[in-house]
């Protein structure tokens, strides 16, 4: 552990308090409060993980033509490829107790980080909406399995049953109320859902194995793809989009990270918790999807769906009512804790952490999710690999920022104070928005399919969008090293030495 030291240069209290760019949630955590031990950071990425969009991700793949060992495959190597960003940009947090918009201010500069917060902050709001739909649509089809068809025949409203849009709304309520008490409810729910979230996957797939005979009939579905050219042109995209589906929180792990007790307590949770976690889901979303196409004869990747053509009223409640709570934990952890983080750091004095939770939700809604939602081919290609692009050229800058130019040490008075080190020219970095941009436009410059021409948005860079995710976090790295160059040694030297470690910094 590195010695705390308070450095000559620390400013006072009432001087980073008056700061327009502090507020108490975006201060660092002091390390005295830095408590969260290996299982919290496992029970997260299993609230995380076990939901029903990352089932229903396992599952597209199914749709899509794979055979379940080529679905297992790609998640399982997506995640390892996404859990070493992720890992990287988490020490940042541990070390200095500081949360990812903050974090972004070294690269992007005070004002600057707005740019990354907020591109994070707005996707994480679509995929609250996307999380909050499924749950409301879980609870639809748990309350018509007990009130009868009354509640199922419904008048239809703006193409959907009234009762299910008073289900997504009962469902958003209740999520408001559990960000508006803060971090610290979140932890606690997590901690006390982590156990049971399990529990509704494995009477989907329980039930669904009963029925369709064994393990049997399922391993021999070969897919339609094979394993030739077909597989190789849809396995390179989907891939992407396993990635991208956890490119959110390779960003915004920070905000997590900071309260970690030790690098070792947050470094052990993650690697034990991302890939078991997901594996998991993968293997059963798999195994009850291709069940069910035994069944039913048709790939129903959404569980709900799926779980409302069940014969067994209990069954169908006890499975959803588990689901339910799975995907608020995971909401309230992947896509309300960052933006409001995001949003408070746009507007410090103005915007709380719960404030920022509220505007997340009320984005949720605007965003229209069940559009996104409705078609895994929007879902992986248009949605997951577009932002997934873009995304990860904003993880290519803090990678190459913090790791390689900065070599993990930061000022973190200077962080929230104009004229410091990382005021650069008016509070942005046009390096890091330089390499953010080229990464991106590298990455998703040759979109195409669902709203995308044909032929791609620019037709030369259409290769490149099957390998969005790792052509936005290569082209942005390497452009904000080279753009970086002739300022690193200069920059180097300014920074605190190690008999001068921030009072905030904590290591081991």
């Amino acid at each position: 552990m590195e010695p705390i030291i308070r450095g000559h240069e620390e400013p006072s209290d009432p001087e980073l308090r008056g700061s327009r760019f502090y507020n108490d949630e975006l201060a660092p955590v002091p390390p005295d409060k830095r408590t969260w031990s290996t299982y919290n950071y496992f029970a997260l990425w299993m609230g995380m993980a076990h939901n029903i969009p990352s089932y229903a991700l396992a599952a597209s793949l199914i749709a899509l033509g794979m055979n379940w060992l080529q679905a297992l495959l790609t998640i399982t190597i997506g995640n390892l490829i996404v859990l070493a960003p992720m890992l990287l940009n988490s020490h940042a947090g541990t070390k200095y107790g500081i949360p990812f918009p903050v974090f972004a201010r070294a690269f992007y500069g005070l004002r600057g980080a707005n740019l990354a917060a907020l591109l994070r902050a707005f996707i994480a709001c679509g995929w609250f909406g996307i999380q909050t739909w499924v749950g409301g649509e879980a609870i639809y089809v748990i309350v018509g399995r007990l009130a009868g068809s009354g509640w199922r025949d419904s008048v239809i409203i703006a193409g959907q049953h009234w009762t299910l849009w008073l289900s997504f709304a009962v469902f958003w309520l209740g999520q408001m109320l559990i960000i508006w008490r803060g971090m610290e409810a979140v932890r606690r729910f997590e901690n006390w859902t982590a156990p049971l979230v399990s529990v509704g996957f494995l009477i989907l797939l329980g039930y669904v194995l009963v029925k369709a005979g064994g393990f049997g009939p399922i391993l021999h579905d070969g897919g339609k793809l094979g394993w030739g050219t077909e597989f190789w042109q849809v396995f390179a995209p989907s891939l992407m989009a396993m990635i991208a589906f956890w490119s959110t929180l390779s960003l915004n792990m920070p905000d997590f990270t900071r309260f970690g007790g030790s690098q070792r307590k947050q470094m052990r949770g993650q690697i034990l918790g991302l890939p078991t976690t997901m594996t998991f889901i993968a293997i059963v979303a798999i195994l009850t999807t291709s069940g069910g196409h035994v069944l039913y004869g048709q790939d129903i990747w959404d569980p709900a769906q799926l779980a409302d053509r069940f014969d067994s009223p209990v069954v169908v409640v006890v499975a959803l009512i588990a689901l339910v709570l799975a995907t608020v934990s995971a909401n309230l952890a992947a896509n309300v804790v960052s933006p409001s983080y995001d949003f408070s750091n746009a507007f410090p004095k103005r915007i709380t952490f719960a404030f920022g939770g509220l505007i997340t939700g009320v984005i949720g809604i605007l965003i229209q999710p069940w559009r996104l939602y409705s078609d895994p081919d929007i879902y992986i290609y248009a949605w997951l690999g577009f932002y997934g692009g873009v995304l990860g050229a904003v993880a290519g800058v803090l990678v190459a920022g913090y790791w390689v130019v900065n070599r993990t040490r930061l000022k973190v008075a200077d962080l929230y104070l104009p004229g410091g080190a990382y005021w650069f020219t008016a509070g942005w970095h046009w390096r890091a928005v330089v390499a953010t941009v080229l990464g991106a436009v590298l990455a998703v410059g040759g979109a195409y399919g669902g709203p995308f021409p044909a032929e791609g948005l620019i037709p030369f860079l259409k290769p490149l969008y099957d390998y969005n995710w790792v052509v936005g976090l290569a082209g942005a790295f390497a452009g904000y090293l080279l753009l970086s160059l002739p300022k690193t040694k200069e920059e180097n030297r300014e920074q605190p030495g190690p008999s001068r470690i921030d009072p905030a910094a904590l290591d081991g």
